[in-house]
């Protein structure tokens, strides 16, 4: 069921979504944390089918600030739309667009309708700012989380979340790269008596991902890492893969697809599946552990250090 408002406040919107479960026997026991997103009108509905995929595990009042720059002339006003059932997935969806003076309350917009006593995500999907924690909305939740990828300069976004990191910020290219270092560090127990002399990332240029990966090998390894753009003559998109060398040869593992091939020392070929990851499957992961990642947090900092 979709409801939508016109010229309404955070109060009438919370009586209404009230109404709404009351009229139709839904209840809101069982919701876990309150998910709060910030983007523009373009990743909208993506952003929010990516929500309700992640509410399945983590049943969620999700609440979307929609921000719709062509609009910027209008008078201060809220306009809302409230999604419950089938088109909310296992969440509450409480879609908001703020228009003039209106959207420089973003704090007092969402503390009436967030879920009591519940932690409190933040996501931005879109352009963010370096500093999340200082972020109006970053402020009130325990984990925030940036997507580097789809900044206009990934890197230069990077050195600036390592400069303003503090304990509960994540970002979803470093998600991206979980299953690569599930995958290498189980690879690597087998070599712990060998001496890494030569570390490379087969990875875009602009991708964050990339430098992360990078920059987490050089971190475990003691052994400075080099992210090339480029395997066998042709551009890379994305992560393609990863080769270290050691003194007595070399483990490689290469992505075609969704399968990459391992080949080590001392071993026979074998393959792995190692698929791209879905903005999804990353926010079901960072929903998961609200704490702080520590690993990311040593790994982003140590750009600093770089």
């Amino acid at each position: 069921m979709i409801v939508t408002m016109e010229g309404t406040t955070s109060s009438k919107i919370g009586k209404k979504l009230q109404q709404l479960r009351d009229d139709g026997g839904v209840v809101a026991l069982g919701r876990v944390l309150t998910l709060i997103i910030e983007t523009n009108t373009s990743h909208l509905e993506e952003a929010v089918t990516a929500a309700n995929g992640a509410s399945r595990l983590h049943p969620s009042r999700v609440i979307v600030l929609a921000n719709d720059t062509s609009d910027s002339g209008k008078s201060s006003r809220l306009d809302a739309e409230i999604r419950i059932g089938g088109d909310a997935g296992a969440s509450e969806v409480i879609i908001i667009r703020a228009y003039g003076d209106a959207r420089n309350n973003s704090e007092s917009i969402v503390t009436g309708l967030m879920l009591p006593d519940a932690p409190v995500v933040a996501w931005w999907p879109s352009g963010s700012e370096q500093n999340p924690s200082s972020n109006p909305i970053g402020v009130i939740a325990s984990k925030r989380i940036t997507d580097s990828a789809v900044q206009s300069a990934p890197g230069k976004y990077l050195d600036q979340l390592a400069a303003n990191y503090v304990p509960g910020d994540g970002d979803l290219a470093w998600t991206r790269i979980t299953l690569w270092r599930s995958q290498l560090a189980a690879l690597f127990d087998r070599h712990l008596d060998q001496e890494v002399t030569g570390i490379t990332v087969f990875g875009a240029a602009n991708s964050p991902s990339a430098e992360l990966l990078a920059q987490w090998l050089s971190t475990n390894l003691g052994h400075s890492a080099e992210v090339v753009s480029s395997f066998e003559g042709d551009p890379i998109d994305g992560i393609l893969g990863v080769e270290v060398s050691f003194e007595a040869g070399a483990l490689s593992v290469i992505r075609d697809g969704d399968v990459a091939v391992i080949r080590q020392i001392g071993s026979p070929d074998s393959s792995v599946l190692l698929p791209k990851r879905s903005d999804q499957d990353c926010l079901s992961e960072d929903m998961r552990f609200l704490g702080e990642d520590e690993v990311y947090g040593e790994v982003l900092t140590a750009r600093l250090k770089a």
